[in-house]
């Protein structure tokens, strides 16, 4: 039988992420403290620290659950399963818009205070290698397979693509100009294709 304590324990754990992630998406990164999150959970500071012993914890958790409450492993390993080096980049664009716009505003809100706020940087600074090591694996896969466009080194190649995974691009396309997230898809397939493979 589950323990009631640690069913007890896990829902306040899921309760204080919830709260976390609605602060930083409504109010911003300077809104967030260990007494806003007791107050939006509905919960005593005690328990927030009880779980989390500091800011730093409380956010790096959030950044972990994300993998798990938006399914962003499971879209993520899809690239991976793919047959080969251009399927994976069209699985990739698909995997961006996916992904990304589910949590957008949770990556704007550190974007923006990641030069004021140590918690923030340090989030900033890991989502961004993360973003690169997946980058450059998408590369070499293409390069391995003779598939990179010539023009392109490796290293060019990491960072263009890293750097076309834009949260500006995603938010202007899909909430300014109201792309449905196929057309989006099908557009940056379409550009990361023209971009990064070798003509046949």
């Amino acid at each position: 039988m589950t323990d009631p304590q640690n069913a007890r324990g896990r829902r306040t754990v899921g309760a204080l992420l919830a709260a976390t992630r609605d602060i930083i998406e409504n109010d911003g990164m300077p809104a967030l403290t260990m007494a806003a999150v007791a107050e939006r959970a509905g919960v005593t500071r005690r328990a927030v620290y009880l779980h989390f012993a500091t800011r730093t914890d409380l956010v790096m958790a959030l950044y972990r659950s994300l993998g798990e409450t938006d399914d962003l492993a499971e879209s993520l390993q899809a690239v991976w399963d793919t047959p080969d080096a251009v399927s994976g980049l069209r699985e990739w664009a698909a995997h961006l818009v996916r992904s990304h716009l589910r949590i957008l505003a949770v990556l704007r809100a550190l974007e923006q205070a990641q030069h004021t706020d140590l918690d923030a940087a340090a989030l900033w600074r890991t989502t961004q290698g993360n973003w690169l090591k997946g980058s450059r694996r998408v590369v070499e896969r293409l390069a391995g397979e003779g598939k990179l466009a010539p023009h392109l080194s490796v290293d060019a190649a990491t960072d263009l693509l890293w750097a076309l995974m834009s949260l500006d691009l995603l938010d202007r396309l899909a909430h300014q100009r109201r792309w449905s997230n196929k057309r989006l898809t099908e557009q940056l397939t379409a550009m990361f294709i023209a971009t990064f493979v070798a003509p046949s």
